[in-house]
């Protein structure tokens, strides 16, 4: 008979979501993007000399740098373990942050923020999610998922209000140096406490007893990267992830600048409370897809998500947008792009499996990353020629009813009752 093994699961749960807490800065770039504007606009010795279509670059490249990070971080982390993978991505990321702080370049921005912080939080990321997954039962999937990510998205209730304060009292670029030795020593931290379970571990479930030790048959639906690509599933989950994304990550990119107008120096409200939405939409659409299966959940948000982008123009194009409207929107928009970050790791475990988990969700993530560079781009494009994100918002919105269109394609699965 085998020893039992103590399930760790929670703590390896909750260090995964801390480290997202740092990770999440990268929601906050609407924020920094808004300081880098006003030294423009000012001028002067020292200040930033970038062309304003350009704004959004490095958030942009940091976007596909970080999805197209989570392919060799998740076979890092498949091959490696978790906590040197996480390890690793608060070096990069410390360093990126510690490097543009010392700057206004164009270039180095885009180096130290796009590439460098762009390859550390997927490494971070990408080390959270699947140790978490193991040590909990299949019937839980969705809410693991849900809890892990959901620190991502509940970064910036803290770091917005605590960036609005830094760039204050320090200016941009003090404050990136804070960041990067914060980051430096939490991620690191952290990392120390992720593990997978042992070879063998199966967790509690109502047919198994917890921490016991078996044989694991290997499941019928692990596949490897090379099997999972030649489904006609994976692309159909590429597309509709690129596309609720990508219209997400659109909007967070330019929340504070849309509240500006109406909110003045209390533009971070609306930053901070779109990623309460962010948050909850994650752990919610995770318990949820538990309940009700992954493919009924999807076509719910993306269809609500549709329905926020077409509400929003009359609001966001407003001459004086009531700063009540506008936070309720965030919010709701924050929940409903949320939603994607727990669903489509959920996904790819239940059509892929676990044993490839880390390098397989890495390749559909890369659909993340692609959406967000696209829209980020193109919604800045479209702002800077227009000088109104109408364009934008009607172009999001025909992508995400599209994308519930596509979800009705797939198979239908939902998680085994508990």
């Amino acid at each position: 008979m085998s020893a039992p093994v103590k399930n760790k699961g929670w703590i390896v749960t909750f260090s995964g979501t801390g480290i997202n807490l740092a990770l999440g800065i990268l929601y906050t770039w609407s924020m920094f993007k808004g300081s880098i504007r006003m030294s423009i606009e000012k001028g002067g010795p020292g200040s930033f000399d970038w062309d304003l279509a350009s704004l959004n670059d490095p958030y942009a490249i940091c976007c596909i740098v970080f999805a197209f990070a989570m392919i060799l971080a998740g076979k890092c982390q498949d091959r490696y373990g978790p906590r040197v993978t996480a390890f690793i991505g608060g070096i990069l990321v410390s360093v990126g942050f510690i490097w543009i702080s010392q700057t206004t370049s164009y270039a180095i921005w885009v180096l130290g923020f796009g590439i460098l912080a762009g390859t550390g939080i997927g490494f971070g990321y990408s080390a959270a999610t699947p140790p978490a997954l193991k040590w909990f039962p299949p019937a839980r999937t969705g809410l693991i998922a849900g809890l892990v990510v959901s620190g991502f998205g509940l970064a910036s209730v803290y770091i917005a209000p605590l960036s609005q304060y830094l760039l204050g009292i320090w200016g941009l670029q003090k404050a990136m140096l804070f960041f990067g030795i914060a980051f430096f020593v939490v991620v690191c931290g952290l990392s120390m406490l992720l593990r997978n379970p042992p070879s063998g571990y199966v967790p509690e479930s109502s047919a198994a007893r917890a921490g016991q030790l078996a044989p694991a048959p290997k499941k019928a639906n692990d596949a490897k990267p090379s099997e999972m690509m030649k489904t006609r599933a994976f692309y159909i989950i590429w597309i509709i992830y690129f596309i609720g994304a990508g219209a997400g990550l659109m909007i967070i990119g330019s929340v504070a600048g849309m509240a500006q107008r109406s909110m003045g120096d209390m533009a971070f409200l609306a930053v901070a409370l779109l990623a309460v939405g962010n948050a909850g939409g994650r752990i919610i659409a995770g318990m949820l897809s538990d309940r009700i299966g992954r493919r009924a959940t999807l076509f719910i948000m993306l269809g609500m998500q549709g329905i926020l982008m077409v509400a929003a123009i009359p609001i966001v194009g407003a001459q004086k947008a009531s700063p009540l409207l506008l936070v309720a929107l965030a919010t709701f928009l924050g929940f409903n792009y949320g939603t994607n970050l727990s669903l489509f790791p959920s996904l790819t475990k239940d059509n892929w499996g676990l044993r490839n988990f880390g390098i397989n969700y890495g390749i559909v993530f890369s659909a993340w990353g692609v959406g967000g560079f696209v829209m980020g781009r193109l919604s800045q494009m479209l702002f800077a020629s227009s000088g109104s994100y109408t364009s934008s918002f009607i172009t999001a919105a025909v992508l995400l009813f599209s994308g519930a269109a596509l979800t009705l394609t797939l198979k239908g699965r939902k998680a085994a009752a508990p």
